[in-house]
């Protein structure tokens, strides 16, 4: 963990060592945050060299106990725990992966004293489950009711560049990308690189000038450069000798990092 830095603004995230989560954090730290990680007990090692970069604390976000005080201090949070993949025969529902997550997140900013909490929720497509989604906009609804000033981003999905990908997927970021139809439904559903939603999240997160409670797709990518829209990462200067420097935040992250944060099993609370 690193100490405080006070001319630095504060945000923490939820969902420390899953895809999401990781990269929100590193985006953070490239636009010069103080970030803390929520990571799921037994999760502590996927976090990597970015464990270094970034305050961290266990934390299940299914037990309030675990969640008290650990807001406290910062000026944001951002809540990307949740998972598309139900279990009801284990007791893991849409509700309680996305709601109940979500509403203990809320109740936590608001005994920390934390005014805005970002939730990372899910834009409406044919291939999102219907009940994923009647959770998320439970999830929307309370951070309304319990008085926090909410900032919502229904994303689409997330994908790696470079990674191999199913051609329906493919072919709806072509159409997410063509002019005309990217200014309508396309564009608000189309999958979207996770470093350019990663970076979009971070930047409307840190924005002083957010007028708007709810944000799509298209008002993240308009929050990220044409350079940085080309590539994952910008080229580094080529240079006749090697130098050292600083690895970028993004470089701190495992490739391997798993998406996705499901609650302990009862055979790992039994242990």
């Amino acid at each position: 963990m690193i100490g405080r830095q006070n001319n630095k603004p504060r945000v923490l995230v939820t969902g420390g060592g899953t895809f999401l989560g990781d990269n929100i954090a590193a985006a953070l730290l490239a636009e010069g945050a103080e970030v803390t990680l929520l990571v799921r007990p037994g999760a502590e090692e996927r976090l990597g060299a970015l464990g270094q970069r970034v305050r961290w604390w266990p934390a299940d976000m299914w037990n309030p106990a675990s969640l008290r005080g650990r807001a406290r201090g910062h000026t944001s949070v951002i809540h990307t725990v949740g998972s598309l993949t139900a279990n009801p025969a284990q007791g893991l529902t849409h509700h309680h992966l996305n709601f109940i997550s979500a509403r203990n997140v809320a109740n936590m900013c608001v005994s920390d004293g934390v005014p805005h909490l970002v939730l990372m929720s899910s834009v409406g497509a044919p291939w999102v489950s219907h009940s994923y989604l009647k959770a998320k906009r439970e999830a929307e609804t309370y951070l309304h009711r319990v008085g926090l000033q909410a900032t919502v981003i229904r994303a689409p999905v997330a994908y790696i560049r470079g990674e191999r990908r199913h051609p329906f997927y493919i072919l709806m970021t072509i159409l997410g990308s063509t002019p005309i139809l990217s200014w309508f439904w396309f564009g608000r559903i189309a999958p979207m690189p996770a470093d350019i939603m990663a970076r979009g999240v971070a930047r409307l997160t840190l924005d002083p000038n957010r007028n708007r409670t709810i944000y799509y797709a298209g008002d993240l990518r308009r929050r990220v450069t044409a350079r940085e829209a080309r590539r994952a990462e910008p080229p580094q200067p080529a240079t006749s000798l090697p130098q050292q420097r600083q690895p970028t935040p993004f470089e701190l992250l495992d490739e391997d990092t798993p998406f996705g944060w499901m609650p302990p099993d009862k055979a790992d609370k039994e242990q």
